[in-house]
């Protein structure tokens, strides 16, 4: 615990001043302290005292957190979960945390390092399918949003429509922004039933994700829809997930920037222990707020490093299951 406590206080300071220096670390005391992970190296016939660069970590796949519990310390320490979304029939992940303090305080951080004080927004959440389960990641960063905003007009909508439509239209002449945070088929539904103009102050931010509630769209297309029927000149995103406890904003044409905790590497998708440079592939994850359970994910997304750091998301791998919190298949 005085590991996660001390580590924690280096994620808030927000200045990292040596990512490889501190990655490598987190992997040595996760190769000791995480069971999962330290039998996963051995499977690979890896030693983990002779990884001393960070281009030579290897990634866990993230299907493990469907069936194993990827922790870091002793079972007493992680009495919190959040859960993935899924359709009927599919296994969901499961994330264990040692702290919702912890989780909450870093994504109202890494939102507020990109688009300034919730205090100056009205949170408008439109989050079906999450609302209707327990144990989403998102639901409870979205309900600290709207907590932090401060705002007696920010709040959760499910299916009210109409309702979320006379907010908007009430809200047009705050002074105060309007973030409007939905999953994409819940904010491409609205598109088809209201038309919006003249919002000077309006943020519409997609969160990924059909659901199996509509076609798959290219997010193009997605965001051409929602920016003529909401009267914006973008449209924002967030890439996150539940195994992840970073997330990663594009403030518009699906270009991420990594947050100061996460490292995204691309890795060959004929080769998953082989990395490219340049060109696309599946991406690998390196999240440090992951200290507490595995901060090396080789995930199921599709996506690109950028010459200027930054990265695309691509959509999802022919094998993996269709999942939320992931974007659309461009």
């Amino acid at each position: 615990m005085n590991y996660f406590k001390s580590f924690s206080e280096k994620i808030f300071s927000g200045k990292i001043r040596d990512f490889d220096a501190l990655a490598l670390d987190l992997f040595h005391f996760q190769s000791r302290n995480n069971p999962v992970y330290r039998r996963y190296l051995e499977a690979r016939n890896l030693h983990s005292e002779a990884i001393t660069r960070l281009e030579d970590i290897p990634f866990l796949p993230i299907s493990f957190f469907k069936t194993e519990k990827i922790i870091s310390g002793p079972e007493e320490a992680f009495a919190y979960s959040y859960s993935s979304s899924g359709t009927t029939g599919m296994q969901t992940s499961r994330h264990y945390i040692w702290s919702k303090e912890f989780y909450l305080r870093h994504s109202r951080l890494l939102f507020e390092s990109v688009y300034g004080s919730l205090r100056d927004f009205h949170v408008l959440a439109l989050l079906p399918s999450y609302l209707e389960r327990e144990g989403s990641s998102l639901v409870a960063m979205a309900a600290h949003f709207i907590q932090e905003s401060g705002s007696p007009h920010s709040g959760f909508y499910l299916n009210e429509y109409d309702l979320l439509y006379k907010k908007l239209l009430a809200l047009k002449e705050s002074p105060k922004k309007i973030l409007l945070l939905g999953v994409t088929f819940a904010l491409l539904d609205l598109a088809e039933q209201f038309t919006c103009s003249g919002f000077e102050r309006l943020l519409v931010m997609e969160t990924g994700g059909m659901k199996g509630r509509r076609k798959e769209m290219i997010r193009e297309e997605v965001h051409d829809v929602l920016t003529r029927a909401f009267g914006v000149d973008r449209i924002h995103s967030e890439y996150g997930m539940t195994e992840l406890l970073s997330q990663a904003y594009s403030t518009g044409e699906g270009t991420f920037r990594e947050p100061w905790t996460m490292r995204i590497v691309i890795r060959d998708t004929y080769d998953p222990f082989a990395c490219v440079v340049g060109k696309s592939g599946a991406i690998n994850i390196i999240d440090l707020a992951n200290f507490h359970s595995c901060a090396f994910l080789e995930t199921e997304d599709l996506g690109k490093k950028n010459a200027d750091g930054s990265f695309t998301v691509l959509g999802r791998m022919d094998n993996s299951e269709v999942r939320g919190c992931n974007l659309l298949i461009n």
